[in-house]
C-alpha cells in the first residue's frame, strides 16, 4: 500500500497545476517559518515542558489566520473561561462534541496540534546541514532514531548552481519512537531549501494532504524545519520548528502523557539527534588514545569497532519502531509478561550452521525513577549481572571502550562475561547514550574471533550480529502535572528460533519469550526497589 500510494503521488505531481500549487505552498511555508523562528512573546511560550518552547494557538491565529468579527467573539469567550474547543499545543483536541458553525473556518479536524522550538549551537557549518537536510539518504541515515522510512517522489524546482538553493522536493516519510506501542507517523510533504540575504538558510516541511486529499489524515506537518545562521568559523545557530497536527487517539495509555505533551517529538528531540552526528563523526575521525586501564586500541580497529556499533544500533532502533513494514502481533492473554509485541526479523544465514528466523519481542514498563538512576543501572557492568540472564551470578568486566563526546557515560565498550577467573564465556558489544529527550543501551553478544578481527582493523560488514537492549524516556514531559518525572522503559530481544515461521510460533517459543521479559522486568524492578549497589 505505501509503494502504490507513493507511485500514485509521484504521478499527481508532475501536472503543471499541481506543480504551481506546491511551489506556492512551499513559499508561505517558508516565510512562516522565518517569523516563527524570530518572534518570541506571546506567539511563544515557556511552558514547563522541560524549557520546550511550545507555541500559543490563539496567537498563532491572530498572526497567520484569517480573522473577523466571529473570530475575536468567539476567542475573548475562550479568554475569559467558557468552554473551549480550540486547538491547544499542550493537550489533546476531541472535536467530537457540537460545535459553533463559526469554527469550520478554521478546519477543525479531530487532531491533536504539537508545537516546539529549540534554539541550539550545532557543531557544523550551514551548508553540511543544508545537504545533510536535502539529501534524503543522508537525511535517514543521520536520523535513523526518528526516521524509519523516506522516499524522494520528485524535484519540483532545481537549482543550477550546485547548491540546494531554491531547491523544492516531495518526499514521503515514517516518523517513529523507539517503542511499537507509539504508532508512526506517515505523510507526504514538500521539502524547500532557500538561502536568504544575510547567508542565513532555511529549510523547511510542509505537508500536501490538503492538495491531494486523503480519506482519513492521521498526521499532517505544518511548515516545520529549521533556521540555520553561521557562527564564525566554529559552526551554526540553528533554530529548529515542529508545528504539526496528529490523531492521537490509539495510543497506549503508557505513553499518552509524554506524547500528548509534545515532548515525544519535539524539537528539541531534532537537536539532540543532530548533535550527536556530530559527536560520532568527531568521535570516528579522532586520533586512537588509551583507555583509563592504558588499553589502546589501534586506529583501523577503533574504525571499526565504531562502525561496527552504528550497525548494531540501527539495527535495533529499525527493530523495535513501529513502521509500517515492522507487523507486530501479541502475546496471549494467559502469559505473566505484560504489552508484549511480537515479529518476525530476517532469516540469518550464518557458514557452516542451519538458517532459523530471527524473532524480536518487546515490552515497554513504566518504572517511578528517574532517567539517569535507570540508565547507569542498565548500562554499567557491576549491575549487568543483575538483570543479564546469561551473566546472572558471573563476573562482568568492561574491557575497553570509546567515548563519544564529552558525557563519560556514552561510550561504545566491549563487555567480557566470566564465569572463573581464567575462563571467558561471552564477549558483548555495547553502546549506552543518554540525553535529556532519552537513552539507549544496546547490545549483542560477539564470538571473540570475529571481535578479534574487528579490533584489528576488519570489515564490520562480513559480522553478522543480533542486537538486544533498552530505550528509556520521560514518562512524562518535565514540569507536566504533578510528582516526580519516572522512566519508560522498553525492553527489546532478539533469538534465532529454528522450530517456527510466519505462520506457527510453538508453544515452547511462546513460553521462552515469556519468561525472558517477565524475569527481566522482575529483576530491573526488584533492583530499582531496594536500591542499587556498584
Amino acid at each position: 500500500m505505501n509503494r502504490a500510494s507513493d507511485l500514485l503521488m509521484a504521478v499527481s505531481i508532475g501536472a503543471g497545476l499541481n506543480k504551481n500549487k506546491i511551489i506556492e505552498q512551499a513559499v508561505e511555508a517558508m516565510e512562516e517559518l522565518f517569523k516563527l523562528a524570530i518572534m518570541g512573546e506571546p506567539l511563544w511560550q515557556h511552558n514547563g515542558n522541560g524549557g520546550m518552547e511550545t507555541l500559543n494557538g490563539f496567537q498563532y491565529l491572530r498572526e497567520f489566520g484569517s480573522f473577523d468579527a466571529t473570530m475575536e467573539q468567539i476567542m475573548r469567550m475562550v479568554e475569559v473561561g467558557e468552554p473551549q474547543c480550540f486547538i491547544s499545543s499542550d493537550c489533546n483536541c476531541n472535536f467530537d462534541q457540537d460545535v459553533p458553525s463559526s469554527f469550520s473556518k478554521l478546519n477543525f479536524e479531530p487532531l491533536n496540534i504539537e508545537t516546539s522550538r529549540e534554539t541550539a549551537f550545532v557543531e557544523m557549518n550551514p551548508m553540511n546541514i543544508v545537504q545533510l537536510l536535502m539529501d534524503t539518504k543522508q537525511w535517514a541515515t543521520t536520523f535513523y532514531s526518528i526516521v524509519s522510512r523516506t522516499t524522494l517522489l520528485g524535484v519540483i524546482l532545481e537549482n543550477v548552481d550546485g547548491s540546494y538553493n531554491g531547491v523544492l522536493q516531495v518526499m514521503s516519510a515514517e516518523f517513529h519512537q523507539r517503542t511499537p506501542l507509539i504508532p508512526a507517523r506517515q505523510c507526504y510533504f514538500a521539502r524547500y531549501c532557500k538561502k536568504h540575504t544575510n547567508g542565513t538558510w532555511g529549510v523547511v516541511d510542509v505537508s500536501l494532504e490538503n492538495l491531494f486529499p486523503y480519506p482519513q489524515v492521521q498526521f499532517r506537518r505544518r511548515p516545520s524545519g529549521c533556521v540555520i545562521q553561521e557562527v564564525g568559523n566554529r559552526g551554526s545557530k540553528v533554530t529548529w520548528i515542529e508545528h504539526v497536527e496528529v490523531d492521537n487517539r490509539s495510543l497506549h495509555p503508557l505513553l499518552r502523557p509524554i506524547v500528548s505533551s509534545g515532548f515525544a517529538f519535539s524539537a528539541k528531540r531534532w537537536i539532540a539527534t543532530i548533535n550527536r552526528h556530530c559527536q560520532w563523526l568527531t568521535t570516528s575521525t579522532a586520533r586512537t588514545a588509551p583507555t583509563t586501564d592504558g588499553v589502546l586500541i589501534p586506529q583501523e580497529g577503533r574504525e571499526s569497532l565504531l562502525k561496527l556499533a552504528e550497525k548494531m544500533t540501527k539495527n535495533f532502533f529499525n527493530n523495535i519502531n513501529s513502521c509500517s513494514e515492522n507487523v507486530w502481533s501479541g502475546l496471549p492473554q494467559n502469559f505473566a509478561a505484560q504489552d508484549v509485541r511480537l515479529r518476525y526479523g530476517n532469516i540469518l544465514k550464518v557458514p557452516g550452521k542451519p538458517s532459523g528466523n530471527i524473532v524480536i519481542f518487546t515490552t515497554s514498563i513504566q518504572i517511578p525513577v528517574p532517567m539517569e538512576v535507570l540508565f547507569d543501572f542498565l548500562r554499567h557492568e557491576r549491575t549487568r549481572n543483575r538483570w543479564d540472564l546469561l551473566s546472572n551470578q558471573r563476573h562482568v568486566r568492561e574491557l575497553v571502550y570509546v567515548s563519544n563526546g564529552e558525557n563519560p557515560k556514552n561510550r561504545v565498550s566491549i563487555m567480557q562475561v566470566n564465569s572463573s577467573p581464567n575462563k571467558i564465556e561471552i564477549l558483548y558489544l555495547q553502546e549506552s547514550y543518554t540525553d535529556e529527550t532519552g537513552s539507549y543501551i544496546v547490545y549483542a553478544p560477539m564470538d571473540i574471533m570475529a571481535m578479534s578481527k574487528i579490533l584489528n582493523g576488519g570489515n564490520q560488514k562480513f559480522v553478522s550480529i543480533l542486537p538486544s537492549g533498552f530505550s528509556i524516556m520521560p514518562d512524562k514531559a518535565p514540569g507536566q502535572g504533578d510528582g516526580a518525572v519516572g522512566s519508560i522503559l522498553t525492553l527489546a530481544f532478539q533469538s534465532v528460533d529454528r522450530l517456527s515461521n510466519k505462520e506457527y510460533m510453538p508453544q515452547s517459543t511462546l513460553k521462552i519469550i515469556d519468561a525472558i521479559l517477565s524475569t527481566t522486568v522482575a529483576s530491573i524492578k526488584d533492583a530499582m526497589l531496594f536500591g542499587i549497589r556498584y
